[in-house]
């Protein structure tokens, strides 16, 4: 590495989340005014403290699939007036307790910047014009009285909308080809910048790698859209179905290519465009998602849908999402892990109990680290084939130069080896480590539980030798690490 070889600055706005109406998210999740842990808003302080650890930045809401067939205004307004509705997303049966107030509140204590999903499935621009003049005028026109008589005469000052969500995948309500997506888009892009010129819009790419879609319909939506899309959004989930672990600890090709790919179709648009402006990368939706695929709530109400259980090779995949991200920070702006509570998520609740996941340590490790530059990197050792994603180190790793000092992330994806790594950085000096954390365990399958939740989670790092500006650790098997390098001149 060299101090000059930076790629970008590292956007805070990687380390978000998601909060979709699915399950258990929301009611029974971050919402429960019936539980001995609620505050007096009805948010569970246990799942809310344990989230703050993670420092996210941006909470996207509200969905994913829910978000093509939800209608704002009916989540506004007093509770008892609300609509109960048969949701279709997930089958379930949807109270409206939460909507858009309750989560500009949750956003205001926690500190997330929000991030709204406007329906361009069953919705219309109209319906997407007038959420923003709710969330963001002042008072004096219709909507933005309507907040105001709701209790807010701020303005919720919502600055980033998703024109709506996997409008490729034909499991969406309201699909459509690219072309009339495109129009949807388009048409609402501008009503919305009418509203409040100051929004950032993320444009729905094409939402998985193995659909016909892929790469065309993204090509075709920014063509349409043009300068009106501030960013596209990837999304991508990964699970070891063949219960593979080398393979699947190498999947990291797959989400650096992805990127690369969708990275240049946005060249491409901009250079025949002749456009000063480039669209770029939202990663909106990412994570493991393999085990429990359960979508059919079957009329329930709060049903308990892909709560997944999470392993530590799951954690150390994590850790390469986010490797990847940090490596892009010149293109990637923007990432929400899916999701943040009992839906593929970090912490899973079982009445007044919380359990912490093994995939929620990488995120915290990273994210407490996540300020200054990405470097580019050069890791000279030892590689494997994997059977599907191709050759890969050993090590996976990333870096942030932040100042004087360096944040160092690794993954060892041996099984059974140390892996013992020397790191030198051109145009400064190593000094001292200043702290780290190391995540590891006995087995790939070795998993938190109600019953055991401590067989998962990291330990002090303080093995790091330094001599002659360079620092020499061991990094064990099946492990991720982060550290904190101090630098002298």
């Amino acid at each position: 590495m060299h101090t000059s070889f930076q790629i970008g600055q590292v956007d805070p706005r990687v380390f978000g989340g998601f909060l979709e109406h699915m399950g258990r998210a929301v009611y029974q999740g971050v919402y429960e005014p019936g539980s001995p842990h609620a505050d007096e808003k009805g948010f569970r302080k246990d799942v809310l403290k344990a989230l703050r650890e993670l420092e996210m930045t941006v909470m996207r809401y509200p969905g994913g699939n829910f978000a093509s067939g939800y209608h704002w205004p009916d989540g506004v307004g007093p509770k008892d007036h609300r609509p109960k509705i048969r949701e279709l997303a997930w089958q379930s049966v949807e109270p409206n307790q939460f909507g858009t107030d309750e989560y500009i509140t949750l956003c205001r204590d926690t500190g997330w910047t929000p991030m709204l999903t406007v329906n361009l499935g069953t919705g219309t621009a109209e319906e997407a014009r007038n959420w923003v003049e709710y969330c963001n005028s002042v008072p004096g026109t219709r909507y933005a009285d309507m907040r105001a008589a709701n209790g807010s005469t701020d303005p919720h000052a919502v600055k980033l909308w998703c024109l709506g969500n996997e409008m490729d995948g034909p499991w969406q309500l309201g699909h459509v080809p690219a072309d009339q997506y495109a129009i949807r888009a388009q048409q609402a892009a501008k009503m919305m910048k009418d509203v409040d010129r100051s929004i950032e819009l993320v444009v729905c790419g094409s939402c998985n790698t193995g659909l016909p879609t892929y790469i065309e319909w993204d090509r075709q939506v920014l063509e349409y859209i043009g300068g009106l899309a501030d960013y596209i959004s990837l999304h991508r989930y990964v699970g070891n179905r063949d219960d593979d672990t080398p393979d699947f600890l190498a999947v990291g090709n797959a989400i650096d290519r992805q990127i690369a790919e969708i990275d240049a179709v946005c060249r491409y648009v901009q250079a025949k465009q002749r456009s000063n402006k480039r669209a770029y990368l939202c990663f909106d939706e990412w994570n493991v998602w393999y085990k429990n695929r359960s979508g059919n709530g079957e009329g329930q109400f709060a049903p308990h849908l892909s709560e997944e259980v999470y392993n530590l090779e799951d954690a150390l995949v994590v850790a390469g999402f986010l490797n990847s991200f940090v490596r892009h920070a010149d293109v990637v702006k923007i990432a929400n892990i899916a999701q943040i509570v009992n839906v593929i998520s970090p912490l899973l609740t079982r009445d007044d109990k919380l359990l912490v996941q093994s995939t929620f340590y990488p995120f915290a490790m990273f994210s407490k680290r996540k300020n200054g530059a990405s470097l580019q990197m050069i890791v000279d050792g030892p590689k494997y084939t994997a059977k599907t994603y191709g050759e890969a180190h050993y090590v996976d790793a990333s870096a942030i130069l932040d100042k004087d000092q360096l944040h160092l992330f690794a993954v060892n994806r041996s099984l059974s080896q140390e892996a013992v790594v020397e790191i030198e950085l051109v145009g400064a000096r190593i000094a001292a480590l200043e702290n780290g954390e190391c995540l590891t365990g006995t087995s790939p399958k070795s998993a938190n539980s109600f019953e055991k939740p401590d067989v998962v989670r990291p330990r002090l790092f303080t093995e790091a030798k330094i001599a002659n500006g360079k620092a020499r650790v061991a990094l064990p098997p099946l492990s991720v690490t982060a550290m904190t390098l101090s630098l002298a001149g």
